[in-house]
């Protein structure tokens, strides 16, 4: 699901480089290939309409070489560079940054967070036989675009999936509140092939995005007597909304649920916010575990939070590194074999990347709000296992 945000939160081509990784170089975009290093092109939005994910995935990206190379920044014995180069969130101008990298001769390339940038660039990987490995993009379309392009995050079908988490049961009875566009009906298309399938009913509430009193539609909400409503909205018209189903008193029967978004953009929910129940892809005080516990830990040292796609970031290096690790070397080929199959433990919990359609499998979290001294945080009220939320396997199309 997509959502929109309310601030760019870093500039994250500036960030001081973290101990341990302060051999990592922000290179220009000029730099050639070197037999002495391994050398990483990562094409991100430093700027434009995803700025806020390409600042949470660029400082888990660099966390996640601390951890992974025990702060030394080498595998084999050789330096991992970075190559950080601005997307600005448009797919033309990824494209020209990576066939720029990869006529230096960069094998490895990472980053986006835009599936309209992925999906161009994804094409590129399998065409010059480089190792691509997407970052927080959600769309399902690409698991399994090509031999050579792997996902760092999860995509839409697993939240889907983790819509599903909710219900106990069969038979229940689920609303779709969207607004009709293509990705309000895309959101309804997947809960009704995914929830629909699990002997589930599913309908649909549609908003035209042009209205101004959602009060109606509240009210059509309110009187299906559904047993779960998932909400797919984006945009600045969501407090008004809220607002319309708290006065048509639509929480006090169904499970309101829907995605929770990056946590500068929880204030704006208003006074429903408590009232909500939301799938979430990750709220650092969810997962119990090692390597959450020491991502939480370094980042607190400098008065921070992981945000939602911090972990994204992490686990692209996690892979980089493991892929080098294993292949001894960059050869793309023998990296790609390497990540095929690929169970390891990461700030979510145990993900693995399936070989049949490189599918990043992963655990999902089913989340509140609650107020606590004035401030909104997360409660944690169950977790949808890695396999709970996987979705189907699709044939390699390339």
């Amino acid at each position: 699901m997509r959502h929109r945000f309310t601030k760019v939160l870093l500039a994250a081509v500036l960030f001081v480089l973290l101990a341990g990784t302060a051999t990592t170089a922000a290179k220009s975009r000029h730099t050639t290939a070197s037999s002495a290093s391994y050398n990483v092109g990562i094409v991100y939005s430093r700027t434009g309409l995803l700025a806020a994910y390409g600042a949470e995935y660029i400082e888990g990206l660099k966390y996640g070489l601390s951890y992974a190379t025990k702060g030394t920044n080498k595998v084999n014995g050789k330096t991992i560079n970075l190559t950080l180069v601005d997307d600005k969130t448009d797919p033309a101008t990824a494209v020209n940054a990576a066939k720029d990298l990869i006529g230096q001769g960069y094998k490895i390339l990472a980053g986006s967070v835009s599936s309209g940038v992925s999906l161009q660039v994804a094409p590129l990987a399998d065409q010059n036989h480089i190792l691509y490995v997407s970052g927080p993009a959600a769309s399902d379309a690409i698991t399994g675009v090509n031999k050579y392009t792997f996902r760092s995050g999860r995509e839409t079908l697993q939240d889907v999936n983790t819509v599903n988490s909710f219900l106990k049961g069969s038979g229940k009875k689920v609303v779709v509140l969207d607004q009709d566009s293509v990705f309000g009906h895309g959101n309804y298309a997947a809960v009704k092939a995914i929830v629909g399938s699990k002997g589930h009913t599913v309908s649909e509430v549609s908003e035209p995005l042009t209205a101004t009193d959602f009060t109606p539609f509240a009210q059509q909400v309110k009187n299906a007597n559904a047993d779960l409503v998932f909400v797919a909205w984006a945009g600045a018209t969501a407090p008004a909304m809220w607002k319309a189903l708290d006065q048509q008193n639509v929480f006090n029967g169904p499970d309101v649920v829907t995605g929770l978004a990056e946590r500068a953009t929880w204030s704006a929910l208003g006074a429903p916010a408590t009232k909500i129940h939301y799938l979430s892809h990750y709220v650092y005080t969810a997962p119990k575990n090692k390597v959450n516990d020491w991502l939480v830990k370094q980042m607190r040292k400098r008065s921070q939070v992981p945000d939602i796609f911090t972990p994204d970031g992490f686990v692209a290096a996690q892979m980089i590194v493991h892929a080098l690790q294993t292949a001894k070397g960059d050869d793309p080929d023998k990296m790609v074999s390497a990540l095929e199959g690929y169970k390891f433990l990461a700030p979510k919990g145990v993900q693995a990347i399936r070989p049949q359609d490189h599918a990043m499998l992963q655990p999902m979290f089913r989340v509140k709000l609650v107020s606590t001294n004035g401030h909104l945080v997360p409660q944690v009220l169950g977790t949808a296992s890695t396999y709970a939320t996987a979705p189907p396997v699709v044939a390699m199309r390339g």
